[in-house]
């Protein structure tokens, strides 16, 4: 293990060693695992023919076999002679799998370097299907033959009615016609049903590129012209196509796949989306536009399912993917665009594992491959704003609503002059304009990014505030459920009669709104109307958030209050009015895109009026009127906003007029903490255009019983961060009990 190796991945000390990889002579191959190892190792190969880079093999690691890649061989390593190989073991097996495309291959490097993740661990997030590499079990299934047995019975007769020419295996006749398995087996041995066997994981059909979509606007045909142009000269750019919400830029790129796709027979194109409650009704657009379901990818898909997706992808039959930030590590043979839909959403960055931004990290996908990257938003990152101002990507706008619906009215409430009553959170002009839509028969979105009947809850009496065991994190009560609720670490309790401190019966109150408060006073103010919740706790899972977002769609809510799972991607015909009971929530805090994301969240959710023939409006409440980000959003300049943020990072540094990496250190020893931190800062490298801020405790200090500080390293655009980071950590000596993680281009300060 090297210095790096032994800060970041402590628990790598015990393992078990690795085989040598000195070894340069012989038949032999390198072969990088999917662990947290930063380079692949050297094995002898007992077949005349090695397995081409990318290949999928097994091998003896320590006491054990694990599934690896082919890897090119170790730079430097190569041109060592006369190496003795007696260290080396052999590979066990290769695999009857497509071997990984040598762009992935790259990509997986480069990606290891710039995230200072080892490339093994890079390798697993390819590798997370791990049935998906020897192909399937052949699965038995019954076809109807058209015999009649010799005997009929109500029971066979209901099995016969739902067997046709297409296979089915007995569980899925048992459950079609309602009668048992063993009717089936039954039907075998009388003739009338016949045994195949099928592949269980059954390829995708292929999209229908020649299929009409609907009719373009202006706008949007010019857009799709223009990226079409690109495609047609196979060359890489990031694109923005930038258009207000409501404008169809969905369109538009499902041109760009189209044009894509029919440019190569064997091209495969990905569409990235930030969330899962996105992708489900995405699914079936695609359908409806291609005449084919594409290849899902997401955390509620089975394992059959994320294995069929896998295989079909791996070996080029899977030609358009849908999927959240990990699809972008499927195999693809002959990946040709990416599409990164709401490129702005913060749900792109993962922050556990490897930290990784999937919009980076598409965009160098495609330099890297050289074919082309769409990023989609009505709300553009300052990023990708000054990316596209500074020549580096291009982009083209869609100024208005498709069918030129109009953009909502939007208007700000200050909460100082137009106060709601004592213990209500509604302000009275708010509640004229909500009483107004329901004699209007219209809808309403009253939108709290707040989880949850009240984020703080303590005692009157003492003072104490109810948190999360081991943690900083303050319990949200659930009302409807009775319970306190950590959103970080997951912790749940039933709220208690008396506080835990000071004994105080019936003293524990709540403070502050969350959805399910504002649920509370709708509900005593309009007892007649038809009210719903939407968030993650009271829609857990995508199935049930897509039948409250149907119902909305087909006008069955008259109020729907919600968190931003409602924000983006939905079309709700008969909404004109949507009132943000907080819109001051997302300014508080030193992150320093706070100003940014309130801007985008909140001209998302006001999006979702006025979307059809209805004009909408928007209120939003607030007791700081005068900030910038509220009147720009009012007066929809966004390009001003946009400007002045950019002024304001650029005079201080921040991305993305400069680099920023997080180091953050951990331990459940404060102490030991405490002196890691500051030792870690003596060691700091000097160095040009490099700036040190810290340590500084994390403002959630404790979690899980874990402390954290960080340090946060500003450097010029023009400086290699990741030798900078590199460096200081080989001068740093490793602590018993501190773990260091390293966060390139931080998007949480929590």
């Amino acid at each position: 293990m090297n210095k790096m190796q032994q800060l970041l991945y402590p628990e790598l000390a015990s393992s078990a060693a690795a085989p040598s990889c000195d070894a340069d002579a012989g038949p032999r191959v390198s072969v990088l695992f999917p662990l947290p190892l930063p380079k692949a190792y050297d094995y002898l190969c007992d077949s005349e023919e090695l397995p081409p880079v990318g290949s999928f093999v097994s091998a003896p690691f320590g006491p054990r076999e694990v599934t690896g890649v082919v890897w090119p061989a170790n730079k430097g390593e190569a041109k060592k002679k006369n190496a003795k190989v007696q260290n080396l073991k052999t590979i066990s097996r290769v695999f009857d799998a497509p071997p990984l495309a040598s762009d992935l291959v790259d990509f997986i490097d480069w990606a290891a370097d710039y995230t200072m993740y080892p490339k093994g661990a890079i390798l697993r997030m390819v590798m997370r299907v791990k049935d998906a590499f020897d192909g399937p079990r052949m699965q038995t299934a019954f076809v109807a033959t058209g015999e009649k047995p010799a005997r009929i019975t109500p029971k066979r007769e209901a099995v016969l009615a739902v067997a046709g020419a297409e296979p089915q295996t007995a569980a899925q006749l048992a459950e079609a016609s309602g009668m048992s398995e063993a009717v089936v087996r039954g039907l075998v041995g009388a003739g009338s049903l016949a045994k195949v066997e099928v592949d269980p994981d059954p390829p995708f059909d292929a999209p229908d590129l020649m299929r009409a979509g609907p009719t373009l606007s202006g706008d949007q045909q010019y857009a799709a012209d223009f990226v079409a142009e690109i495609i047609a000269r196979d060359e890489h750019k990031a694109i923005l196509v930038d258009g207000v919400t409501g404008s169809g830029k969905t369109e538009v790129y499902f041109e760009a796949v189209a044009a894509a796709l029919r440019k190569d027979p064997d091209a495969q194109a990905l569409i990235l989306l930030p969330e899962i409650a996105l992708t489900l009704p995405f699914l079936e657009r695609v359908e409806a536009r291609f005449g084919a379901a594409p290849a899902p990818w997401h955390s509620e898909l089975t394992g059959a399912q994320r294995r069929r997706t896998w295989r079909r992808v791996a070996e080029g039959q899977a030609r358009l993917v849908v999927g959240a930030r990990s699809a972008l590590f499927l195999p693809f043979p002959k990946l040709k665009l990416i599409v990164v839909d709401e490129e702005h959403d913060s749900a792109y960055k993962q922050e556990e594992g490897v930290i990784y931004h999937a919009r980076d990290l598409a965009v160098a996908r495609g330099a890297r491959a050289g074919f082309p990257v769409l990023l989609a938003s009505a709300t553009p990152s300052l990023e990708t704003v000054v990316n596209v101002d500074e020549g580096r990507y291009e982009a083209v706008g869609l100024a208005g609503r498709f069918n030129d619906a109009q953009m909502p009215d939007i208007s700000l409430i200050d909460m100082r002059e137009d106060a709601p009553d004592a213990g209500k959170w509604l302000s009275p002009r708010l509640v004229d304009e909500i009483n107004a839509n329901l004699s209007a028969n219209e809808q309403s979105l009253l939108f709290l990014n707040r989880r949850g009947y009240a984020p703080l809850t303590l005692c009157r009496r003492c003072g104490h505030k109810m948190t999360a065991p081991g943690s900083d994190t303050m319990l949200v009560e659930h009302r409807f459920e009775n319970r306190l609720v950590c959103h970080h670490t997951g912790f749940s309790m039933p709220k208690p009669s008396a506080c835990p401190v000071c004994k105080a019966v019936e003293s524990l109150t709540a403070c502050g709104p969350g959805v399910e408060r504002v649920a509370e006073e709708a509900k005593e103010r309009w007892p007649d109307a038809r009210i719903e919740v939407l968030s993650s706790d009271t829609a857990p899972g995508p199935r049930t958030m897509r039948a409250v977002l149907d119902a909305m769609k087909a006008g069955e809510i008259d109020i729907l209050i919600a968190t931003q799972v409602a924000a983006k991607g939905h079309h709700f015909p008969n909404l004109t009015l949507v009132g943000v009971v907080d819109a001051d929530l997302g300014l508080a805090g030193g992150d320093l895109r706070a100003a940014e994301r309130t801007y985008q969240l909140l001209s998302q959710v006001t999006g979702r009026a006025g979307r059809a023939e209805k004009p909408g409006r928007a209120m939003l409440q607030t007791y700081q009127a005068d900030a910038a980000v509220l009147q720009a959003l009012a007066s929809g300049d966004r390009d001003a906003f946009l400007a002045a943020e950019a002024m304001g990072r650029q005079e201080l540094g921040f991305p993305p007029y400069g680099r920023l990496a997080a180091v953050t250190l951990r331990s459940p020893d404060e102490v030991a903490l405490d002196r890691a931190a500051n030792a870690m800062r003596a060691t700091a490298p000097v160095a040009d255009g490099i700036e040190i801020l810290g340590p500084a405790r994390t403002p959630i200090y404790r979690l899980r019983g874990i402390a954290r500080m960080r340090l946060l390293v500003k450097a010029r655009r023009n400086v290699n961060l990741q030798a900078y980071l590199s460096d200081w950590l080989k001068r740093t000596k490793s602590q018993s009990g501190v773990r260091i993680t390293l966060d390139i281009n931080p998007y949480s300060f929590m």
